[in-house]
């Protein structure tokens, strides 16, 4: 049995479109894998720890994580932890120095939850870098009209890894159904 987790980006959800269709990816052609995509904590520490507690449910399993854009730095930091194979769509690379913009009250548009950004959360941000990667571990999808991160600053930490460089698109990933069997492919989902 095999598992994955999707890792929502800043002020996402479960319900983003790309943490469906990848669900629905997997209910159409690989039933058996059980997909797991919570609602994240606000807060950084808390959310690696939800993260770590959900690997931790089913040690023995064999993971994959699919992280977008701040998904994508906290997937780095497990697949790192743990050696875990990861999947990374235009994921940020310095999400502390982009959320120090962020500080202050922040509503997510899909819960509708109100929350604080605090500056110890940008410290907390930066206590979960990695700079040391195993190449081996990734592969990184990145479109050159992301909107939101600079899609350069990936290419550049990811250098080694595998690499997918679009270009056009925006931060939401456009077309991200049709890399979905590539993304099965590198992560090896029988």
């Amino acid at each position: 049995m095999s598992d994955v987790l999707y890792i929502h980006g800043f002020n996402s959800s479960p319900q983003s479109l790309k943490a469906e269709l990848t669900k629905e990816y997997l209910i159409n052609n690989h039933p058996s894998i059980d997909f797991h995509c919570p609602q994240l904590a606000n807060t950084p520490l808390a959310a690696i720890a939800q993260l770590e507690e959900i690997l931790r449910v089913n040690p023995d399993g064999q993971w994959s994580l699919i992280g977008s854009s701040l998904g994508g730095y906290f997937s780095t930091y497990l697949a790192e932890k743990f050696a875990i194979p990861a999947v990374l769509i235009n994921p940020a690379v310095r999400p502390f120095e982009l959320l120090a913009d962020y500080i202050g009250e922040q509503v997510n548009p899909y819960t509708n939850e109100v929350y604080r950004v605090e500056a110890e959360h940008i410290e907390h941000l930066k206590s979960l870098e990695h700079k040391k990667l195993t190449k081996n571990l990734y592969k990184i999808m990145v479109q050159t009209g992301d909107e939101v991160l600079d899609y350069r600053q990936a290419v550049e930490k990811y250098q080694g890894c595998q690499l997918v460089v679009q270009q056009g698109g925006d931060h939401g990933f456009l077309d991200y159904e049709k890399c979905l069997p590539d993304i099965a492919n590198f992560l090896q989902w029988q």
